[in-house]
């Protein structure tokens, strides 16, 4: 049995000591190609075969099938490995260097190929998933001003320019600057033409702070210890318990205030009448004083006017309060009152910026809507 197996022309390359082992035989049968005396040219065109594979496998799980032809369990490099025990010493040895530099060879291309189908599943998934760059991009858009600060920027260039000073003042005020320097003393009626928001906190008097109804408080605070003349406009934010479609909880004015030795109301008037001409940029513009009360102001004006031409052309418009500064302010300022005298007064910044752009509600500044915005951009 043994001899005929071995007189085989396909089974004469088996080793003896298995051939009682028909399975085994047969087993090393499919290897034959790889045997014997080609040495080095058969496991280089192994190498050869086992690439060209590879590379024919078109995904990972048809490359892990063919994987298993060459390095499985049953592949053809671990049959080679095992066929090895047959062998002299110095013969293996030779051997299986052959092999192993053919099973790293192997491997190698193996570890390209499967980097080269990653490759291209991520290059497939990203071409799927592709953005088109040509596109505009969708950064955001460029913002601008909002016209109340627009206005309030208008209104210092304008004083800046006939040699006002600008001045900033907190909006946390005591009760000493917003109400009683001002001649405004505690329990005073005039106190609740400007109800506001007082906060939980005093001053060195025990008195409760507030936030200030009015920037006329920085009239005491500039002008105390200063050098006559003074000339200021104190713009900001000023806080009432008012809310309607021409008011406003919070709300923006500015004060001026022109101290010296011999100013009056023909001044008075004639720095507000070259303001709003300049404001609104038209000359077609009329002016008036009626008589009013603050006080801090003695006399006392409210300020219209009347635009000769536009939408609101022969309607007397209110645009600001006004009045030669009161006797006490000045004293509490530190100012004789029998040798320099004063005027002062206050316009709100929404109001002006209403009638530049034509609004008709306040609110519409504090609601954040861009399409109204975008219209001053």
């Amino acid at each position: 049995m043994t001899a005929t197996i071995l007189a085989g022309g396909a089974a004469e390359n088996c080793p003896v000591f298995i051939v009682f082992f028909s399975q085994s035989c047969s087993t090393r049968l499919q290897f034959s190609d790889y045997q014997g005396k080609q040495g080095m040219d058969s496991l280089d065109q192994l190498v050869i075969e086992a690439k060209k594979a590879f590379t024919d496998a078109g995904d990972a799980a048809e490359l892990e099938n063919v994987k298993a032809r060459y390095l499985g369990k049953a592949g053809v490099i671990p049959a080679q490995m095992k066929s090895l025990q047959q062998l002299e010493l110095k013969e293996r040895r030779e051997r299986g260097a052959v092999v192993n530099a053919a099973k790293a060879q192997i491997e190698a291309a193996l570890t390209e190929r499967r980097e080269a189908l990653a490759m291209a599943e991520v290059e497939a998934k990203l071409s799927a998933e592709a953005i088109d760059v040509t596109l505009p991009g969708r950064g955001r858009g460029r913002g601008s001003i909002h016209p109340v600060m627009k206005t309030w920027e208008r209104v210092e260039k304008i004083f800046g320019s006939i040699g006002f000073d600008i001045a900033e003042g907190p909006e946390l005020e005591d009760d000493w600057n917003n109400f009683t320097s001002l001649n405004n003393p505690e329990n005073h009626p005039a106190r609740s033409m400007q109800d506001t928001f007082y906060v939980d906190a005093r001053d060195r008097d025990g008195k409760l702070l507030l936030l200030r109804t009015h920037t006329s408080p920085m009239q005491v605070r500039y002008a105390t210890g200063r050098d006559i003349p003074i000339k200021v406009i104190a713009p900001g934010r000023t806080y009432r318990v008012d809310s309607s479609a021409t008011h406003s909880p919070m709300f923006h004015q500015f004060e001026g205030l022109w101290i010296d030795e011999a100013v009056s109301f023909a001044d008075l008037k004639g720095v507000y009448l070259n303001f709003v001409r300049a404001f609104f940029e038209t000359d077609d513009l009329e002016i008036r004083f009626r008589p009013s009360y603050f006080p801090f102001t003695e006399p006392s004006a409210e300020v219209d006017i009347a635009f000769g031409s536009g939408p609101l052309k022969g309607r007397w418009l209110e645009v600001c309060g006004a009045g030669q500064v009161h006797p006490v302010v000045l004293g509490n300022m530190g100012i004789d009152p029998e040798k320099h005298v004063g005027f002062a007064f206050g316009s709100g910044l929404e109001r002006l910026a209403m009638l530049r752009y034509g609004i008709h509600d306040l609110r519409l500044f504090f609601e954040g809507d861009l399409k109204f915005l975008k219209q001053f951009s």
